[in-house]
């Protein structure tokens, strides 16, 4: 059926982006800030922020990437000292990114919603060959894609890391000084370890989809 072929394209299109997304929930946790801090050779904080420092602020930065609450979840937010914890400009880009997760995390659950539903389709009209198909395509589009993305971040992660930003954010809008909060929390290294964690997740698994998707040629008897 031409629905059936239709259907497997799109399933194969899709798979990178919900892999994709997946891991960069994965690392939206607190969980992954504070793995990270823990590092032997993850920098500490030169202007005096301690491991148990970094990881309840940056708790606070993550959860409001995720939920529900205002700007003021981290507006409020003071030190020992009464300090605003961060600066106007902090809160603008903080705000920036919200929309940017929440769009993205959108797109994911309804492209997921969607492959389920032609994952369904496929059972019950018993296209299981559709099903090898697109999860084998799928799995080789992922490996195309983020491989290409994992030589550009191996070669030059800096760059790639301004493209990413140039992408989603308006410029001067997501650069701050050394000292402010967000760099002390979140500094070069720790996007660089995210974004190896979150392409080389995907990648496995786009991997794992072609090899348990390989057609197995039957032995001939003779």
């Amino acid at each position: 059926m031409k629905i059936n072929k239709i259907l497997v394209v799109i399933l194969a299109i899709f798979i990178p982006y919900i892999l994709l997304m997946a891991g960069v929930r994965l690392v939206m946790t607190p969980a992954f800030p504070a793995w990270e801090y823990k590092r032997t050779n993850f920098p500490a904080d030169p202007y005096g922020f301690t491991t148990q420092e970094r990881t309840k602020w940056s708790a606070y930065a993550v959860n409001y990437l995720v939920n529900d609450e205002e700007i003021s979840y981290l507006g409020n937010l003071q030190d020992e000292l009464g300090q605003k914890m961060f600066t106007p400009d902090e809160l603008s880009h903080m705000v920036d990114v919200k929309n940017v997760v929440t769009i993205s995390s959108t797109v994911w659950y309804v492209l997921g919603g969607v492959s389920i539903a032609i994952l369904l389709w496929f059972v019950i009209m018993r296209q299981w060959e559709s099903i090898r198909k697109a999860l084998n395509a799928g799995g080789w589009i992922t490996i195309g894609f983020l491989g290409a993305l994992l030589v550009i971040l191996a070669i030059s992660f800096d760059k790639l890391f301004e493209y990413f930003h140039r992408l989603f954010f308006q410029d001067g809008t997501w650069t701050f000084s050394q000292s402010s909060t967000l760099i002390r929390l979140f500094p070069f290294e720790f996007w660089r370890d995210a974004f190896v964690l979150v392409i080389g997740l995907a990648l496995l698994v786009g991997v794992l989809l072609v090899v348990l998707t390989h057609r197995r040629n039957k032995s001939v008897s003779v």
